[in-house]
C-alpha cells in the first residue's frame, strides 16, 4: 500500500490541464449567496475534478468577545474589479485549480453567507491551496468594510485603516 498521497498534476491527461487555470467568476453581490451555491458548483466542477473545497464565510453573532445584533457590509466601487483581480493572481499562483469567488454586501442576517469561495481541481492539494488563498487575500486585499451593531447598542466599523 502506498503512503505517497501527493499527486503531480503534470501527469494529468492534458484535457485536464485545459479545463484548469480559469476564474469561473468573482464579484460583489446585494443578493444572498446561498441560491447561486447550487449553480456555482455545476459551473466550476468538471468531470475531470475529484476535488471541491468550498469556504463559506458566515455572518456570526459575536465579534471580540462582544454579541453582533446586525453586520451590514460596504464595499469601495473598486471592489468588484479588485475580487476579480485576487482571483486571476490566485490562479496563476495555482493553475491547476477553478474558482468561483462572491461577496456579499449590505445588511446580511446573522447565519447567513457573507463570502463564498469553490475551488475545483483533479486533486485535493490545489482546491485547498487556492481556495485558502482567495479567502485570505479577498479579507486583505479587497476594500470592504464591515459596519457591526453590538447587542449593547455601540456600532463599530471593522476593516477601516
Amino acid at each position: 500500500m502506498s503512503t505517497n498521497n501527493h499527486h503531480d498534476p503534470a501527469t494529468d491527461p492534458a484535457y485536464v490541464q485545459e479545463q484548469t487555470g480559469k476564474v469561473i467568476t468573482a464579484f460583489m453581490t446585494a443578493e444572498p449567496l446561498e441560491p447561486l451555491l447550487a449553480e456555482a458548483r455545476e459551473d466550476t466542477v468538471t468531470r475531470a475534478m475529484g476535488a471541491l473545497v468550498t469556504f463559506e464565510g458566515l455572518v456570526r453573532d459575536h465579534d471580540g468577545g462582544q454579541r453582533v445584533a446586525t453586520l451590514t457590509y460596504t464595499c469601495h466601487p473598486t471592489a468588484d474589479q479588485k475580487i476579480r483581480e485576487v482571483c486571476e493572481s490566485v490562479i496563476r499562483e495555482h493553475p491547476h485549480a477553478r474558482v468561483w469567488a462572491a461577496h456579499r454586501t449590505g445588511t446580511i442576517p446573522i447565519g447567513e453567507a457573507a463570502f463564498v469561495v469553490l475551488a475545483a481541481s483533479a486533486h485535493r492539494a490545489e482546491a485547498f491551496a487556492a481556495c485558502a488563498e482567495i479567502a485570505d487575500r479577498v479579507k486583505a486585499e479587497v476594500p470592504i468594510w464591515k459596519e457591526q451593531e453590538l447587542i449593547d447598542g455601540p456600532t463599530e466599523w471593522v476593516g477601516l485603516e
